[in-house]
C-alpha cells in the first residue's frame, strides 16, 4: 500500500517539475539560447533524479526478494525439522507397538505352555 503512495508522489514530483520549468521559461528575462540551456539542464537534472529514484526502487525490490528467500528458507528448514520429529516419533510408536505385541505373544505362549503342563499333569494324575 505504501508503494502506491510513493508512485503517486513520484508522479506529482514530475508534474511539479514540469510546471516549474514552464513557469520559469515564461517569466525568465533570458535570451532564447540561455532559456534552452536552462531547459536542457533542468531536463538532465530530472533525468538524474529519476534514475536515482529508479535505482532506489530496484534496491528496495532486491531487498524484498532477499527477505522473501530467507523467509522461505526458514519455512523449509522448519518443515524439515517437523518432518524429522514426526518421523522419529512414528518410529518410536512403531517400536513400542512391536514390543507390546511381542510381550503379549510371550504372555499367550506362556499361558498355552502352562495349560499344556497342567493338562499333562492332570491326565497323568487320572491315569495313575
Amino acid at each position: 500500500m505504501a508503494d502506491n503512495g510513493n508512485a503517486s508522489g513520484l508522479g506529482w514530483f514530475f508534474a511539479g517539475l514540469g510546471i516549474g520549468a514552464l513557469i520559469g521559461v515564461l517569466y525568465a528575462p533570458k535570451s532564447g539560447s540561455e532559456t534552452r540551456e536552462d531547459i536542457l539542464q533542468a531536463s538532465l537534472d530530472a533525468k538524474e533524479k529519476a534514475a536515482a529514484l529508479a535505482q532506489q526502487g530496484i534496491d528496495k525490490a532486491n531487498d524484498y526478494v532477499a527477505q522473501g528467500k530467507q523467509v522461505a528458507a526458514d519455512y523449509v528448514d522448519k518443515g524439515k525439522e517437523y518432518y524429522e520429529k514426526g518421523r522419529s516419533q512414528w518410529t518410536d510408536y512403531v517400536e513400542k507397538g512391536k514390543s507390546l505385541v511381542q510381550s503379549q505373544q510371550d504372555a499367550v505362549q506362556s499361558a498355552i505352555n502352562a495349560g499344556k503342563e497342567a493338562y499333562v499333569a492332570k491326565t497323568e494324575e487320572h491315569a495313575s
